[in-house]
């Protein structure tokens, strides 16, 4: 060690020491030796090996350094709570719709008296009146064939419902139709009779889905 003494003109003293630098400092390697993690029998192997890494020197100022910059930085960084997010807003609009009640479907007849139901070897119902009763449609749709006979069905009108639906009006007394006429639940279609093979008066109305007759009640109100 040389030390030295200088004075200065402002009746101060300046005093200095030179110290000669040591060699350096042997520092302790970054990875552990492996071997002595292995021969430990005490404590588990995997957790030494960290244990050592992350108490090294070097590890420690990196780590400090890097924390105490992401204080200093987080000081001058705007941080705003998850709560003044505002979220998408989905505005559902509720508009009226006009909603028409229309009734689509009837009996073909004004007074509802069931004779005969659908059965095997009676594929229709049978529905009593008296001739001249006015006969209207199930549903709306197109008349698809009228029909004049002594025999079977007699005097028939058939509509096209669309969709392979039709409907079978037999034994009138009076058709008031012709093919292809457009018709709606208000038509007149005929009146009824007992025309055909028919044991008295009474109006014959079938249901048929691709030509196959279903029960009516499947279809008609209750």
């Amino acid at each position: 060690m040389i030390r030295l003494s200088i004075n200065l003109p402002t009746k101060h003293r300046l005093h200095l020491k030179l110290v000669q630098r040591r060699g350096p400092l042997l520092e302790e390697p970054l990875l552990p030796d492996m071997g002595k993690v292995l021969r430990a029998r005490a404590g588990s192997k995997f957790s030494r090996f960290f244990r050592h890494v992350f108490e090294n020197k070097r590890i420690k100022k990196i780590l400090g350094t890097n924390i105490a910059l992401i204080i200093v930085l987080s000081s001058f960084v705007p941080v705003r709570a998850a709560f003044d997010i505002e979220p998408e807003q989905t505005v559902i609009s509720e508009e009226a719709t006009p909603l028409v009640t229309q009734s689509g479907i009837q009996y073909p007849v004004e007074k509802i008296k069931i004779t005969q139901g659908y059965k095997f070897y009676h594929p229709g119902i049978d529905l009593d009146g008296i001739t001249g009763d006015l006969i209207q449609p199930v549903m709306a749709g197109v008349v698809e064939n009228i029909s004049y006979s002594r025999f079977a069905y007699g005097n028939a009108v058939i509509v096209n419902h669309g969709n392979k639906i039709t409907s079978l009006y037999a034994h009138l007394s009076k058709i008031e139709v012709e093919e292809g006429q457009e018709v709606t639940i208000k038509t007149k279609l005929g009146e009824m009779g007992a025309t055909g093979q028919s044991w008295g008066d009474h109006l014959h109305l079938e249901i048929r889905d691709h030509n196959y007759p279903i029960n009516p009640f499947s279809v008609l109100p209750r």
